[in-house]
């Protein structure tokens, strides 16, 4: 039942504030309101974030709510908050003034620009109902087209100087990001819009906030609303400047492996007082998968002479080419002689093992030296620390001293041997790798076409290296081994990718390849079907089962084939069956 303030009407509350009734608050939104799921995903980032003294700049007030309870619950000096839909205003303002906030909030009726030379107004279109309305008309639903006037971020950024900013604009932040300055802001709650701008362009946002220091809060972001923070100690790296290009030299440093096995480890470089040396750190996707362990008790044994950080040792082939080797650009242009480079294990089970295949990198790189796993904490007489300059996700392109060390060293003394069409094949890995479904029927098909069918588990890297390098025209079947393809290949090489699972993996080999190599990958997904195994299980062991008429197409359509070879036969229930047992259901 409604209550009542004074004389107004309030039909919902959430988090201390009324909402008082207007046409926006339906029966349904009143009740999400009250049970604190209308934009709860914001709210709860808000509260986590704003601190006593903020100054919070929110974009895209809606009906107010967000920004009211951020005022009222979060005591920042001042909100200011920006809503482009004329309609909302006098709406916003009632909730202002019934929960007695109207000095600490302020609605303005502008929209916020941040490109330079921005238009005295711009275009707004209103739906029937005003969730979605945007500056970007992105579907066939009817809308109100308004003008509404502009207001210049970079004068709002001066002369309100946010330290918050919330952010829900129906798409509009795509080209708010390309060009606002985020100095000073040391917290954002932003939800995407992937319908307006599509997954790349949410992937761009997501690399902005990355690039300009913010580190997303894992347990209050989702795939489209992030809460962030930022921290220079914790900043993510970035392939053109900052900590990923930089090193340091350490006396006394402490070096600490992960004591359990897990996806986030505690582990890493120590000052010798203990300080956490953040710039030791691994990152995936701007997020951090090693963070600051407990300093060490007890006496530490010392490990004697200048030592090389390596970070953390990995036994995947893919993760080690991309993860592993990333502080090696060090080794080029080193000032003074190391006496090996140091690791932590991945998964403190396999001890201070180094496999050939890991050892061989490092000597492919000009570097004859040890390679040492770390098992139990210890202090190393001098420690030069690089900068992560490689990795996955925004890292992928690598630094420029990372690609110029992989262009002069690796493997700078094999020379090219091998055919020069070349098919990477997986069908020798254990089923339930992540195979494709028709990869035999496929080998025979392109062996036809004078394809040497070729499986990388079956020779050592210096071979690898060599075959990779004659190769000029490649088609592989999508995983790890175009990692180190790109790292060797010629630019003149074609590549063509043959996607086996939905993944952004495959994003990542495709940036590898363009920015190491220079190649463009002509990416094939054609796909019948996805099979996983039974239960839960990563995408990364799940099989795709390959559409072989539409493969076919896709090939010769690349150049890749003969156009007038036979027909491919689409692969039979039998045969599908025959190689996924009874271990495997279809992927919705």
């Amino acid at each position: 039942m409604a209550s009542r303030t004074g004389s107004t009407k309030h039909v919902a509350e959430c988090h201390g504030v009324k909402v008082p009734d207007s046409p926006m608050i339906t029966p349904e939104r009143a009740a999400r309101i009250n049970a604190a799921r209308y934009e709860g995903q914001e709210i709860a980032g808000a509260l986590e974030v704003i601190r006593p003294g903020d100054r919070v700049l929110e974009m895209g007030a809606g009906i107010g709510l967000v920004g009211a309870i951020a005022a009222l619950n979060g005591a920042p000096e001042k909100v200011l908050s920006f809503e482009a839909n004329p309609g909302l205003i006098q709406h916003i303002n009632a909730l202002y003034r019934l929960n007695k906030l109207q000095d600490r909030i302020e609605v303005r009726n502008e929209v916020l620009i941040s490109a330079p030379n921005p238009p005295a107004h711009m275009s707004f279109h209103i739906r029937n109902s005003y969730l979605g309305s945007s500056l970007i008309d992105t579907d066939k639903r009817t809308t109100t087209q308004v003008e509404v006037p502009t207001a210049r971020y970079d004068e709002v950024h001066r002369d309100f100087a946010p330290t918050v900013l919330l952010m829900d604009i129906e798409g509009g932040e795509l080209e708010f990001l390309r060009h606002a300055s985020l100095e000073g802001i040391r917290a954002i709650v932003i939800e995407f819009h992937p319908a307006a701008y599509g997954k790349e362009g949410m992937r761009e946002c997501k690399s902005v906030l990355e690039r300009a220091g913010f580190a997303k809060v894992p347990e209050l972001c989702t795939r489209q609303v992030w809460t962030c923070t930022f921290d220079p100690a914790l900043r993510p790296p970035v392939p053109d400047t900052g900590w990923s290009c930089a090193q340091q030299t350490l006396e006394g440093a402490i070096v600490v492996p992960p004591a359990d096995t897990g996806f986030v480890q505690p582990s890493g470089v120590l000052e010798r007082t203990g300080s956490y040396v953040a710039s030791g750190a691994l990152w995936r996707n701007g997020r951090a998968l090693t963070v600051a362990p407990p300093m060490p008790e007890g006496d530490l044994p010392l490990r004697k002479g200048t030592w090389l950080w390596g970070g953390v040792l990995w036994a995947h082939f893919g993760h080690f080419l991309v993860e592993s080797t990333a502080r090696l650009w060090a080794l080029e242009g080193l000032e003074k002689k190391i006496d090996g480079i140091l690791y932590v294990p991945k998964r403190p089970k396999t001890g201070d093992e180094v496999k050939p295949f890991q050892t061989d990198f490092v000597t492919l790189m000009g570097c004859d030296l040890p390679v040492v796993s770390v098992t139990t904490p210890e202090r190393v007489e001098e420690l030069i620390v690089p900068g992560q300059g490689f990795g996955l996700g925004t890292m992928i392109t690598g630094t420029q001293a990372f690609r110029d060390a992989i262009a002069a060293r690796f493997g700078q003394d094999v020379p090219a041997d091998g055919p020069e069409k070349l098919y990477i094949s997986r069908s020798g890995l254990p089923s339930g790798r992540g195979n494709l479904i028709g990869e035999v029927e496929l080998e025979a098909h392109l062996a036809e076409q004078g394809y040497t069918i070729y499986h990388p588990e079956k020779h050592d890297l210096r071979s690898q290296v060599a075959t990779y390098k004659a190769a000029r025209q490649v088609i592989a079947a999508e995983g790890s081994a175009l990692h180190l393809l790109a790292m060797v290949a010629d630019p003149a090489a074609q590549v063509a990718i043959v996607v086996r699972r939905p993944s952004g993996a495959t994003r990542n080999l495709e940036q590898h390849l363009t920015s190491f190599a220079g190649i463009t990958p002509l990416t094939i997904t054609q796909l019948s079907r996805s099979w996983k195994p039974l239960g839960a299980a990563k995408p990364r062991l799940w099989m795709g089962e390959l559409d072989m008429p539409a493969l076919q197409t896709a090939l010769a359509d690349g150049g890749f084939i003969s156009d007038s070879a036979d027909p491919w036969a689409a692969l039979t229930p039998e045969a599908v069956q025959e190689k996924l047992g009874d271990r495997f259901e279809e992927v919705a």
